[in-house]
């Protein structure tokens, strides 16, 4: 059986814990990291998986996987540098560091992974982009693609396209919530008691999302089908243009495509 560490048992790292353990891994079989005592304790005790040092996680795993935050990479590089060769898969979910990183502090050969994946992991239904680096096979990809498929969908993408992913559905569910928190607002301007709003709001985002996954229509119709003429729903879109939302959104998610990139190039050497 495939041993599998995670290396930061943060929120995602756990939901992907969690994801592995309900997909029929053997909390034997999964070990993970973490800097912080208590932590470690919670998590063996919630889910049974023991908390090592990296040390032991590299000489251990078959793959790792990379789950913590750009600006802590360094170290954890330092440490696995030594400690893995070719025989080892390591996977990175990190947003915005791009292979290359990986392949140039690491032995050679080490094939290297990156996943974008996104926060509805925990309630497993991640949108996960994964990408293969340069000694990464088609094997190693559908290993990578079956460790995902436990928290949601999985998609292959050029490795070129990653900071395009990580500003649209890496960060999308920001979006969402930063809407439906407009709109709650919106019922409370309104009259509406804030709960009431809520249920209204969250209920309709859900709907939404089910008639976008489960119909062929393109958005744009789906849309139309709600926006009768001289209607509210056109009133509402009117101005939403005027007040230049669409635009908006568009720039919001270059600028997080444009910070992925910078996340890259603060670890660029070369």
């Amino acid at each position: 059986m495939t041993v599998i560490a995670v290396l930061g048992a943060g929120k995602i790292g756990e939901a992907l814990l969690s994801g592995l353990l309900h997909g029929g891994h053997e909390a034997g079989d999964l070990l993970f990291t973490e800097r912080y005592h208590a932590r470690v304790e919670e998590l063996t005790t919630r889910y049974g998986i023991r908390g090592v040092e990296v040390e032991e996680a590299a000489k251990r795993a078959d793959v790792l996987v990379v789950a913590v935050k750009p600006q802590d990479i360094e170290p954890v590089l330092d440490e696995l540098a030594p400690l893995l060769g070719p025989s080892s898969l390591v996977v990175s979910l990190c947003a915005g560091l791009p292979t290359a990183l990986y392949e140039r502090r690491l032995a050679e050969g080490v094939p290297v992974v990156r996943v974008m994946p996104n926060t509805p992991m925990l309630v497993n239904e991640a949108m996960s982009a994964i990408s293969a680096g340069r000694y990464a096979t088609a094997d190693h990809l559908a290993v990578v693609r079956d460790l995902l498929s436990h928290v949601g969908q999985v998609v292959e993408v050029p490795e070129a396209q990653q900071d395009a992913v990580t500003a649209l559905s890496g960060s999308g569910p920001a979006y969402f919530f930063y809407l439906v928190e407009a709109m709650i607002d919106a019922g409370i301007l309104l009259g509406l008691p804030r709960a009431l709003a809520g249920q209204l709001i969250i209920q309709s985002a859900v709907g939404a999302a089910k008639m976008l996954a489960e119909s062929d229509e393109h958005p744009v119709l789906l849309r139309e089908a709600v926006t009768s003429p001289a209607g509210t729903t056109i009133n509402a879109i009117r101005e939403l243009e005027k007040h230049g939302v669409r635009a908006a959104l568009l720039a919001a998610i270059e600028a997080a495509k444009d910070r992925s990139v910078e996340l890259g190039k603060a670890h660029d050497e070369d």
